[in-house]
């Protein structure tokens, strides 16, 4: 994909003075409280390509966020004691839901250390072990976590509440204000390093999150030494990284205002310039606000305290060079008189032209801002029905509205269409938040990021499967499928052996991991696989489902005949009810020579005859039988006592009919019919070609995998319309 070079309207001005970090490295070099922040920063490059969007909200915060944790402090002797066993708990009346705030990726956070939970729960009150097992195992359960994470923070024991929060957000990272609260908890303890390190945590795993930088900052500032000649410096840092992370967001305003007012105290107005300059040129909630306050800045203060010297001295040529030719009326160019001017940004000498100047710079300045700012109304105008249709932009465990879910759809089609890949990445990110749960969403979001950036996908399924979709089998398949196609067979192999560690049972997983294994010749893992799935199956119908996959493998694949008889023949013996293992039998025999087969075709069919399948089943195979023996039979006899059998059911069926009429219950062949389809599994098998059209409609139960289009054959449903029997 060739993208343009063109500096991108809407998004980052990467290329602005103040930009004095890229999106890559916003997490790891955020300012740590007591530490000295670089003296150099290096300039973002301008970004072009789908990847870097990728990396700045992704792989960036999942790879490069390495940063060891501290060890938590000591805490006093007091707190060292368990507390009194609680009263009963009752979650606080009026208490508000738990909130979860816009964000852009999981962090993959690491799993508490199983020794430090073991000296939680010995320490602990049994209210909290009996609230903390109920989570673990039910962590879908998102009441159950409220109700958890509510009774730590009121019994205030550190220990109880490192465990608690730590397994949540294991399981519901997207929830920013739990976050916070974690932070002040750590606060309360006078912890204060290891809060910073909870908001840091946090904002890796929403990083579009504007409430929790916010949040963020507030705390910095209040707890940095303003006596320290670095602290500026790591707060304008700390700014920077939170404008990269979340200032493409459509409701970012607030961010883009808190460093506006943070610089303005300052007293840098340049700063304040070069980010309005930014802002500008990013759609947003309030775009036109921004814009005025950018007026008012620029007439309430002098050019050469809002500019920066380079452009201040390249705007006082500019309007010099405007006004000598004005007044000279000439049209070519005329040497200016550089003597005339002061250097640097030093005041002319002549009080009425500084005063002209002063105007002319601010109606300039304001002037190519007008080009910006009416370019980003217009694409705020494009996008504004859909920004208003978003009525729930947070993260919630409650389904979503259908009309929300459309109006993400359709504004994600919109921007594919009509944007540029930074702002699909963003806006895609921003969908995964309301939409967590959805695992549309994600399919989209991999499936268009399959021809950009291999580690943006796979970030994106693991993101997925690992923490908001560990039970959905469908986005597991998908991403199995990806890492196969990339080569990586072991991966493949292991996600699908976690999926059915997680959810066991599902056919569609099994017959996955059968078939990974068949394509690279592993046949005899495969053939385990298989013969493991019937050992453990629930029902005989599961069995036999299986042994039917088995016996197809071991015929079509590993080309023995004599193993797949003897599979379906052990599997008939444990269920002579099932249509589909005799119509597979059935398949098996014709494959070969039929007129060599023609005993074991026959034996087949009175295997059939003789099973407890339903009357009309029975029936339907024994009309069968005639049909094969007219076509391929070598023995007469054989021929006519196959069409008094025949008859002889043919009447059976039609007395238990006439009885079903005149009563009140159905026969139990069509009660079967009705509920499992076997019967149109036999008509329509009265092909040699066409034993296992009725496999088909068995098999799409478990989930559609592997279907076959063997064709229908119902014409010879009805035998005795192409045999009449003979006059008597």
């Amino acid at each position: 994909l060739q993208l343009s070079d063109a500096p991108i309207t809407g998004m980052l001005d990467t290329e602005s003075p103040a930009m004095e970090s890229n999106g890559d490295a916003f997490l790891p070099d955020l300012p740590v409280i007591g530490q000295t922040s670089p003296n150099e920063h290096t300039s973002s490059p301008e970004l072009g390509s789908v990847e870097k969007a990728v990396e700045q909200f992704q792989i960036a915060s999942a790879q490069l966020f390495q940063v060891e944790q501290p060890p938590p402090p000591p805490q006093p002797a007091e707190e060292e004691e368990p507390p009194q066993p609680p009263a009963e708990y009752r979650p606080e009346p009026g208490e508000p839901e738990p909130e979860g705030q816009e964000m852009t990726d999981v962090m993959e956070i690491e799993e508490p250390a199983k020794e430090a939970t073991e000296e939680a729960i010995a320490l602990e009150p049994s209210e909290f072990e009996k609230l903390f097992k109920q989570c673990e195992d039910n962590p879908e359960d998102f009441n159950g976590w409220v109700y958890l994470l509510q009774f730590v923070e009121q019994e205030n024991y550190l220990t109880a509440v490192r465990s608690a929060f730590d397994a949540f957000f294991l399981r519901y990272p997207y929830c920013y204000g739990y976050w916070k609260k974690y932070a002040d908890i750590e606060k309360k303890h006078e912890n204060i390093q290891v809060a910073e390190e909870v908001y840091r945590r946090g904002l890796q795993a929403i990083p579009l999150s504007v409430d929790l930088w916010l949040h963020y900052l507030t705390y910095i500032k209040e707890n940095s030494d303003l006596s320290d000649p670095e602290t500026e410096g790591r707060i304008r840092a700390a700014h920077e990284h939170a404008v990269l992370a979340a200032g493409t967001d459509f409701r970012s305003d607030r961010l883009w205002e808190s460093y506006i007012n943070w610089e303005t105290e300052q007293e840098k107005l340049a700063n304040v310039t070069a980010i309005y300059d930014r802002v500008l040129g990013i759609p947003t909630q309030l775009y036109s606000q921004h814009f005025q306050r950018f007026k008012d800045h620029v007439q309430n203060n002098n050019p050469k305290h809002f500019l920066s010297e380079e452009e201040f001295v390249q705007l006082r040529l500019e309007l010099s060079k405007a006004s000598l030719l004005a007044m000279i009326g000439e049209v070519e160019e005329t040497p200016i008189a550089s003597e005339d001017l002061p250097p640097g940004m030093d005041d002319l000498v002549d009080p009425a032209k500084r005063v002209t100047e002063i105007e002319n710079m601010r109606h300039k300045v304001i002037e190519v801002r007008q080009e910006v700012f009416n370019h980003n109304e217009h694409e705020v105008s494009k996008r504004w029905a859909f920004e208003e249709g978003i009525k729930r932009p947070y993260f919630h465990v409650k389904s979503l509205e259908k009309t929300q879910l459309n109006n993400w759809k359709e504004y994600l089609d919109f921007e594919i269409e009509n944007g540029i890949p930074e702002r699909v990445v963003v806006l895609f990110e921003r969908c995964l938040i309301a939409c967590a749960l959805y695992e549309e969403f994600w399919t989209k979001y991999a499936k268009y990021l399959e021809g950009y950036s291999i580690d943006g996908v796979r970030h994106v399924y693991k993101k997925a499967c690992s923490t908001h979709l560990p039970r959905k089998p469908a986005i597991h398949l998908l991403w199995a499928a990806f890492e196969e196609q990339q080569g990586n067979v072991e991966e493949a192999r292991s996600i699908l052996k976690s999926l059915e560690d997680v959810v066991p049972g599902l056919a569609m997983v099994r017959l996955r991991r059968v078939s990974l294994e068949r394509r690279h010749g592993n046949l005899e893992e495969a053939e385990g696989l298989l013969r493991e799935a019937m050992e453990s199956a629930k029902n005989v119908t599961e069995t036999s489902f299986y042994a039917v996959k088995l016996a197809r493998q071991m015929m079509k694949v590993q080309r023995s005949l004599s193993k797949a008889r003897k599979v379906l023949l052990d599997a008939i013996e444990r269920d002579q009810t099932s249509p589909k293992l005799f119509l597979n039998l059935l398949e098996l025999e014709y494959s070969g020579d039929v007129a060599q087969n023609e005993a074991e075709i026959l034996a087949c069919f009175d295997r059939a005859l003789q099973s407890q399948m339903p009357l009309e089943s029975r029936l339907l195979f024994c009309q069968r039988k005639v049909e094969f023996l007219e076509d391929f039979g070598s023995d007469i006899n054989v021929l006519v006592a196959a069409y008094e059998e025949n008859e002889k059911l043919q009447k059976e069926s039609e007395s238990s009919k006439r009885k079903a009429e005149n009563g009140s219950q159905e026969p139990d062949a069509k009660r079967q019919r009705m509920e499992d389809g076997t019967l149109g599994d036999v008509s329509a098998a009265a092909d040699p070609n066409a034993s296992s059209a009725a496999y088909n409609s068995w098999y799409q139960q478990y989930g559609g995998w592997g279907q076959n289009s063997w064709g229908q054959y119902n014409q010879y449903a009805q035998y005795n319309q192409y045999y009449p029997p003979p006059p008597t």
